[in-house]
């Protein structure tokens, strides 16, 4: 395969479209002003990486991601592992996203150009800039802005891919509050969120005997390091096979009862900084610190009284129908026509329907994401534009919003906070695997890491 070396500035777009969506504009600039290869008209083979279904990971791709990943570890004071390894993390994490790309491609998943312009709107405020200060400051390090728009509309189709293959198909039910709140409600009250950090010794599928040896072996000595005073970090950039492990381990904040389920009883009784025994679970052996602890703090929970109207799609109804009929409707309703007359006479929610669409006090969490996103981004009497769930499409109106200081109100809520993420972290995970199984994965890289 030949390509151009303009290839390079489009992987530093990609680069910066995740830096500056968190708000790291700066970081972004660093990673952008090397010069502007794109203006070099040098062809030089690209080698090929890794296959991935019918698609390649070429050369300048890893690289580029490399050159992303250092900045960031330099920053964090990690010490990056030897570059074979190095580039073999990076490189199943470019595997991940470009199946991840193909799975959505598939299903169709696509971003309108409206919620994309919002989307860089609300990048562009993070940093304190407007969204011409962002296209401008951009460019001016050398990142073309029509490749940071197309990066950040790939981010969003990742999240919409995982929201609608895991994430709005997870159930809480009140009986698993109810259990969740009789074994868990005071440590909930102690600690709210820990912080952890994480090393994985993978074992491949169907492992051998003497691979779980070497494994559990292996664990054994890094515990022991890492008790003796070696950085956490530092270990886990050199050792460890998980996806967190180029930023030294590090897995973030968890709610109590989002902590995935092979460490949950550790999380409440381990002391910060206090380093775990090798856990074994099927992908392998793993290590655990336990880095910060944070008290609840019980804030009012905020309820909003709203309505809807909702369109399934089936064979007759379209996507493209639904949404025409809702944008309908909206104008209509903008225009001063009742919400609830048009609900009762449109709506296919029979049950809302009948009282005008109206869904009463709705707490978080109690509607799957993309409704409640959808809804939590109105103000008072805003009616939204057409939007998709699980369920079909659909137009809400908030009528109102009011905060509740009720206690047993708040424990359920962070209970149902809690189960969501733990059973979203989990089933996400799964799914990845599931996902790199079921594909074609061809890597190229040699053990010294040349292609």
């Amino acid at each position: 395969m030949v390509i151009t070396r303009t290839r390079r500035g489009h992987q530093r777009a990609n680069a910066c479209a995740r830096l500056v969506a968190a708000g790291s504009l700066l970081a972004c600039l660093l990673i952008g002003s090397a010069p502007a290869t794109s203006q070099v008209p040098i062809q030089e083979l690209d080698a090929i990486v890794a296959v991935v279904n019918d698609d390649v990971v070429v050369r300048s791709e890893l690289d580029a991601e490399i050159d992303l990943v250092l900045p960031q570890m330099q920053k964090a004071g990690t010490a990056p592992p030897p570059l074979p390894q190095l580039e073999k993390q990076v490189l199943d994490r470019l595997i991940l996203k470009r199946l991840q790309a193909q799975r959505a491609r598939d299903l169709g998943i696509q971003v309108e150009e409206a919620t994309l312009n919002e989307a860089l709107t609300n990048i562009a405020q993070r940093n304190g800039l407007t969204l011409e200060e962002l296209q401008a400051t951009l460019e001016a390090g050398g990142i073309r802005f029509a490749d940071f728009r197309e990066d950040t509309r790939s981010q969003i189709v990742t999240s919409r891919l995982q929201n609608q293959e895991v994430v709005n198909k997870i159930q809480i039910t009140d009986q698993e509050i109810d259990r969740f709140l009789e074994r868990e409600s005071s440590r909930l009250i102690e600690r709210e969120q820990v912080r952890l950090q994480h090393i994985l010794i993978a074992l491949p599928e169907n492992a051998t005997p003497a691979q779980v040896q070497a494994a559990e072996a292996k664990a054994a000595r890094l515990v022991t390091r890492l008790r003796g005073g070696e950085d956490f970090a530092k270990v886990a950039a050199a050792e460890s096979d998980g996806r967190n492990a180029l930023q030294g381990g590090d897995l973030g904040w968890f709610e109590m009862g989002a902590v995935p389920s092979l460490v949950s009883e550790l999380a409440f009784t381990m002391a910060e900084g206090e380093i775990s025994e090798p856990l074994s679970s099927p992908s392998g052996y793993h290590i655990i610190k336990l880095t910060e602890i944070k008290a609840a703090t019980p804030d009012d929970v905020v309820q909003t009284n709203a309505r809807h109207i909702l369109i399934r799609t089936n064979e007759l109804v379209s996507d493209d129908d639904a949404k025409r009929r809702l944008e309908q409707l909206r104008i209509r309703i903008v225009g001063g026509e009742d919400f609830a007359t048009l609900a009762r006479s449109n709506s296919d929610d029979t049950g809302s329907a009948l009282k005008g669409g109206d869904l009463g006090w709705v707490n978080p969490g109690d509607t799957v994401p993309d409704f409640e996103e959808a809804m939590n981004a109105l103000p008072p009497n805003g009616v939204s534009q057409p939007f998709q769930s699980p369920f079909g499409w659909h137009i809400v109106q908030v009528i109102e919003r009011r905060n509740q200081d009720q206690e047993g109100e708040y424990m359920r809520l962070k209970a149902r906070e809690a189960l969501q993420r733990r059973k979203a972290e989990e089933a996400t995970e799964e799914w990845l695997r599931q996902l790199r199984d079921e594909a074609y994965v061809e890597i190229r890289l040699d053990e010294d890491g040349q292609s």
